[in-house]
């Protein structure tokens, strides 16, 4: 008996040696600071497989990686032909954000993977931060693997647990939903509800959520799901298995139904999970920006941060209009002669109207008015998948495109262009040349972008690889004639703007104009900065004085689910280097007082201090701007209101400050009482402690100036 057993274990024992080449060892990498821990290994099918702990918890549990290509498979049979590792440590200075400086230190795994059937190599290359972690695929040039085209990437992200998720619904063209939070497991029944109407939309499943995705776990981490630098591939979401809990990469498709066409060499974009067990380091983490390319611009001196206001938010409360005339039930470029037409007395960008805007743009100290309206075609210009809408270069009768641009320049200022598409692409290509070089002759030096509506080419999503090229030609023809870029309804950001800093401002989620249209729901703001804001700054338009929309436009029954004087806390908790005060010059004259804050407040930064942080319940920033020893604080909290116990040990000891606390009186209510505010001033220093109370929906700003 002994003897059979013996020879049992030697058999075992030989079949295990002889099978051990397909059995992978898991090669494992460390963090800097060692808290997060990265496992790879090639299974028994071939597959690629790792997972990935935070101080000895789990973040990922074993996930399979690979991608599925017309024709062939490149998700199983593989061998592991070899490992590099490397430690990278840098650190550089960005054109603007948030801080001055950004650290860039991670340790590198690089797997060499190959197929014997179809001798085809692929590689992925995992680099480990101490705030998370960035993998993605490479296709080395090679005579078996040249053009390809995806049929979907197969990257898994196996949940530990149930987690409360942060999400929006999956969709090819708009991420400009509400968020709803709910366990993971909740998302299937959740999502009829969660799936609200939009101009283009594509939702694609019933457990499909977009990213960034924040979670919390049940034991206290924060996971953070998105990806970083996506270039000539198409956006990722997720697609939620959950009965496994397993997140699923899931590719937009072009017109055909395909994913992605590729030519080697080439790779993905990178796949990031940030996590910590403290939420104020998911907000300052710099991991995004660090996996883009350096900065491609030599010279990068004409492009600055950007305070603006414009001829907007009395169009989006529908109390004056884009179009000229009500005369026209249709619009054909340059055969319909405007001056023939009755113009209809609610036309916004009108000479009159904008030097009104100039005019208290240069009292107040704005860089820049937006106008939106100025150019002929907004009386066709939506919902007729219409291809020549725009010819971006021709204004309207009653604007004056030169003298409006010299008056400005005589006063300081400048006009910001918009060029909105009505998502006819093609015919924005068509006119990009002529319409930059409209700015050039004009000195615009900035443009706002819209890509409202459904793409054409017909068929073409606003997600796909072919619209995420186009997106980026903008910008890079941007370049060549020195204009900033601010893109709207276009693909949410995932840290491009570190290559090319002159992408100044993205909309790509639900922003403040949603406010007019029914309003945010009150967390909105708590969510963003985890989630949208992940992958660089958001036009998101703050600064709403007149909550109640009745008294701007008699027909809409909308309000701004938010306190005054949250409206000023999101100058320093949304970050971006482009903000726009976006409410009525007459409705600021109501409230000099507070809007102090917003004349006061930086738009660039040499560093920012997280001070209290809980997705969808509150967010406390501390920001220092440019050059000086000034710094600016905000909250905003949601519907339960906010206590906070801020400590001012950030201020540099030895100095002395004027704090202005400009806070949410008691009675203060987003909807009751919205504008009822407090303003008072005090001396503080590095060891002043303050309490303040966040209303219902509402918040705080401090401006902490020092004294000379």
């Amino acid at each position: 008996m002994k003897s059979i057993n013996l020879r049992k274990k030697l058999f075992f024992l030989f079949f295990f040696l002889v099978s051990a080449p397909f059995v992978m060892r898991a090669e494992e990498l460390k963090s800097p600071d060692g808290n997060l821990l990265m496992r790879f290994e090639v299974n028994g099918e071939g597959t690629p497989v790792y997972e990935l702990t935070y101080k000895q918890k789990p973040v990922i549990k074993p996930s399979r990686l690979g991608l599925e290509i017309e024709g062939f498979s490149l998700r199983k049979a593989f061998t592991l032909k070899g490992v590099e590792t490397a430690t990278f440590d840098e650190t550089w200075t960005p054109v603007w954000g948030e801080v001055k400086a950004i650290r860039n230190h991670y340790n590198e795994m690089t797997a060499t993977l190959h197929q014997a059937d179809g001798d085809r190599t692929m590689v992925i290359r995992f680099r480990l931060y101490d705030d998370g972690l960035g993998f993605r695929y490479e296709f080395p040039q090679q005579k078996s693997l040249n053009y390809f085209v995806i049929k979907e990437e197969y990257s898994e992200f196996a949940m530990a647990g149930d987690h409360k998720a942060f999400w929006i619904p999956g969709d090819y063209d708009t991420q400009e939903y509400d968020y709803t939070e709910s366990r993971l497991t909740e998302i299937r029944g959740l999502m009829q509800t969660a799936i609200t109407p939009n101009t283009s939309q594509t939702p694609f499943s019933p457990t499909g959520v977009q990213t960034a995705l924040m979670m919390k776990s049940d034991d206290g981490l924060y996971i953070n799901l998105h990806e970083a630098a996506l270039v000539d591939y198409p956006c990722m979401s997720l697609n939620l298995d959950d009965q496994t809990l397993t997140f699923q990469s899931w590719l937009t498709p072009d017109a055909q139904g395909k994913k992605g066409y590729m030519q080697t060499p080439c790779h993905t974009p990178w796949r990031t999970v940030i996590v910590s067990d403290d939420a104020r380091r998911i907000l300052a983490s710099h991991l995004t920006l660090n996996l883009n390319e350096p900065c491609k611009l030599d010279d990068v001196s004409w492009i600055r941060p950007v305070k603006y206001i414009g001829v907007w938010w009395e169009m989006i409360s529908g109390k004056s209009t884009w179009a000229y005339t009500n005369d026209l039930p249709s619009v054909h470029l340059g055969v319909t002669d405007y001056t023939k037409m009755k113009p209809n007395g609610t036309h916004a960008a009108n000479n009159e109207k904008v030097r009104r805007y100039i005019d208290f743009a240069a009292k107040h100290g704005f860089d820049q008015v937006l106008v939106e309206g100025w150019n002929i075609g907004w009386e066709d210009w939506f919902g007729n998948s219409k291809d020549y809408v725009f010819d971006f270069v021709t204004p309207y009768p009653d604007f004056d495109l030169k003298a409006l641009n010299e008056y400005a320049h005589s006063k300081g200022v400048k006009l910001m262009m918009h060029h909105e598409t009505s998502s006819s692409v093609r015919n924005y290509e068509r006119h990009m040349e002529k319409a930059y070089k409209l700015m050039n002759d004009y000195g615009y030096n900035a443009v706002k972008s819209g890509y409202v509506g459904n793409i054409i080419p017909r068929g073409e999503y606003h997600y796909g690889q072919w619209m995420v090229n186009h997106y980026l030609y903008a910008v890079k023809k941007a370049v060549e004639h020195r204009i900033m870029v601010n893109a709207h309804e276009a693909v949410r950001p995932t840290g491009l703007c570190r290559t090319y800093p002159n992408l100044i401002g993205n909309e790509a989620a639900r922003g403040g104009e949603y406010e007019s249209f029914g309003g945010n729901k009150v967390f909105h703001t708590t969510i963003l900065p985890f989630t949208r804001l992940m992958g660089g700054p958001m036009d998101y338009t703050p600064g709403i004085f007149e909550t109640r929309l009745e008294n701007v436009n008699p027909g809409n029954n909308s309000y701004v689910h938010s306190t005054l004087a949250r409206q000023l806390a999101l100058y320093v908790t949304m970050y971006s280097p482009l903000q726009m005060a976006a409410d009525l010059p007459e409705n600021y004259e109501r409230f000099m007082d507070a809007f102090r804050f917003i004349k006061d407040v930086a738009i660039d930064w040499d560093d920012s201090k997280y001070l209290e942080a809980e997705p969808g319940r509150y967010i406390t920033v501390a920001r220092k701007a440019k050059g000086t020893n000034n710094w600016f604080v905000g909250c905003t909290a949601n519907e339960d209101g906010h206590l906070s116990n801020v400590s001012l040990d950030f201020l540099d000891p030895g100095r002395k400050y004027t704090a202005t606390i400009y806070a949410d009186a008691p009675t203060a209510h987003y909807e009751k009482n919205p504008q009822a505010y407090t303003i008072k001033q005090m001396k503080v220093t590095n060891k002043s402690k303050l309490t303040l109370r966040a209303a219902s929906g509402g918040g705080y700003a401090i401006s902490i100036m020092e004294q000379k």
